[in-house]
């Protein structure tokens, strides 16, 4: 098998993982598409489930990821792409991380982890 099984799901997850701290960044989706452009590429491209298109990471923010090596599951129905995140945010509401919220197991009180690298407002403006 050279890569992912798109016959067997449309779309697959794929974790965004930093390369060199580890942090998981973000939990997106990629088509055989946008697997085959970031492929070609070398920058991280997902299929947007909400907007039902191609989503190059970064086209709006500047905040492009670009591959430094990939990983599929033994299923093939899972991705992890190591990234150099470039800009310090992978979350369109500004966080480095898109898993900055933090729950607490015995409370289930939720706290903000971390920290906002830039406002959404001023890099979405619509």
């Amino acid at each position: 098998m050279n890569g992912p099984d798109f016959l067997k799901s449309e779309l697959i997850p794929v974790i965004a993982q930093d390369n060199d701290t580890s942090d998981v960044l973000m939990l997106a989706y990629m088509s055989k598409e946008a697997w085959e452009e970031t492929l070609r590429s070398g920058r991280v491209v997902y299929f947007s489930r909400s907007r039902q298109k191609l989503w190059r990471k970064g086209e709006q923010s500047g905040h492009v990821q670009e591959v430094k090596s990939i990983y599929f599951d033994c299923d093939a129905d899972a991705i992890l792409i190591k990234v150099k995140q470039i800009g310090g945010a992978a979350c369109h509401q500004g966080y480095r991380s898109c898993l900055f919220r933090k729950v607490d197991p015995e409370s289930g009180v939720v706290e903000n982890v971390g920290e906002r690298v830039f406002d959404p407002d001023d890099v979405y403006r619509k």
